[in-house]
């Protein structure tokens, strides 16, 4: 005969096996940089390994040669390849239910709604937690490196195990707006003068046709950006636009404001991304995958863990920017 506990347990998972699907589909529509990467296939799938491992081209081949008539020809073998490495992060998620709330809850239609209730929680803390880990600086333990690591105000940084002072390659774009406190006070002035500093990094990160695709803005930037086109006609992603994200746009740029961005931010910031070298890659056994029930020797509880393991790669840092406001 059934247990209380295996009921709750087929209820969480038997209605949901696909709780990978349902969890990203819940995390993606709260951030806009992962509904990005999502809508352009950006989040991969990968089967094992120590840590995720990046091919690189970090030089030209150094084979094209202009010659005439018998010149001889340049063959020696140049080294142009090289590995950005990752480290594997993991996330746990558990659904929990004391053995009381269960019996409590014995009824059929009382226990829908008390598996509804705990799912829904799960699915907001997945969302709001690793929103904050996308933006992040990776600091905390065991936190996968967010923007704010791929991209740095020096454009410096060891990431991906590359050293970039070193490999100047691997150095992301950056610019400091102009003046003191300009995002503090969005007058036309102050966001004319912004829209010089973004038409700088922009150009800056133009590399034939590749370019950004997608600009992440802290509060106060989105809001002086806001300013400069209040008397032009605005365009709207309506991906994005369909998510709930606010959008601008600027050149082919959708411009978006995700209030993710200021919980690991204490100054206006903003991100130019090429979303083409940026990837979420994730356990193929721990993509928001539910295990088996787990009984607390010493409680009377059941838990049903949820996994993931990944992390946020690059591949180019170069045509990565940030614009940011210091004083």
């Amino acid at each position: 005969m059934a247990t209380p506990s295996s009921i709750f347990t087929q209820m969480v998972t038997a209605t949901d096996r696909n709780w990978g699907k349902s969890v990203t589909d819940n995390v993606s529509a709260h951030n806009g940089l992962l509904t990005r990467l999502k809508s352009k296939g950006k989040i991969k799938t990968f089967s094992g390994g120590y840590e995720i491992a990046e091919p690189l081209e970090y030089a030209e081949g150094g084979n094209y040669q202009r010659y005439s008539g018998y010149d001889e020809m340049t063959t020696q073998a140049v080294e142009i390849l090289t590995s950005a490495k990752y480290p594997l992060q993991q996330v746990a998620l558990n659904v929990v239910s004391s053995g009381k709330e269960i019996r409590m809850n014995m009824g059929e239609e009382r226990m829908v709604n008390l598996v509804k209730q705990k799912k829904a929680n799960a699915l907001r803390s997945a969302a709001n937690n690793f929103s904050i880990d996308l933006y992040s600086d990776g600091a905390l333990t065991n936190q996968i490196n967010g923007l704010a690591n791929l991209i740095q105000t020096d454009g410096g940084g060891t990431v991906g195990g590359i050293v970039s002072t070193t490999w100047t390659f691997w150095k992301n774009k950056f610019r400091e707006a102009t003046g003191t406190n300009t995002a503090a006070t969005p007058t036309l002035a102050n966001s004319t003068q912004f829209l010089g500093d973004l038409n700088a990094l922009f150009l800056s990160l133009v590399r034939g046709a590749d370019k950004p695709d997608l600009g992440v803005f802290t509060h106060d930037f989105y809001s002086l950006y806001e300013v400069s086109q209040q008397d032009k006609q605005r365009y709207t992603d309506s991906d994005l636009a369909k998510a709930g994200f606010e959008t601008l746009k600027y050149k082919s740029v959708d411009i978006i404001f995700d209030s993710n961005t200021n919980f690991t931010t204490t100054g206006e910031r903003g991100y130019f991304l090429n979303t083409d070298y940026l990837y979420l890659k994730q356990h193929s056994e721990a993509k928001w995958t539910a295990d088996d029930e787990k009984r607390p020797a010493n409680q009377d509880a059941v838990i049903v863990p949820i996994y993931w393991m990944g992390n946020l790669v690059c591949t180019n840092r170069s045509l990565q920017g940030i614009i940011f406001d210091a004083s």
